[in-house]
């Protein structure tokens, strides 16, 4: 019983000293967003072109009647980051795009 006991212990305390080793080597290859915001991690995926056809016009200038204001020619520019001209926002009276038309 004594010999169980004392096997127990050791595998306890082998467990215990080599988990957080185990730990650390995995933390290595574990890449964490955000650690170093203005550096790009290495391997990250490039948009390398934006490709705007008629349906992201029609999409991005929907609710906007032609002829189109000046001020629109940002769109000409427009990577494929996020900007909220492009989606729909507000519903009911601040909806002045129509882009929730039909939805109550």
């Amino acid at each position: 019983m004594k010999e169980t006991c004392t096997v127990k212990i050791l595998a306890s305390f082998c467990l215990l000293i080599a988990l957080p080793q185990a730990a650390a080597a995995d933390e290595t290859s574990v890449f964490i967003a955000g650690v170093h915001p203005s550096q790009r991690p290495a391997g990250a995926p490039v948009i390398v072109e934006m490709a705007k056809d008629g349906d992201w016009y029609a999409n991005a200038l929907h609710g906007v009647l032609a002829p189109y204001p000046a001020s629109l020619r940002f769109l000409e520019d427009q990577g494929a980051w996020y900007t909220p001209f492009i989606h729909p926002g507000m519903t009911g009276p601040y909806d002045i795009r129509g882009w929730h038309q039909g939805q109550q």
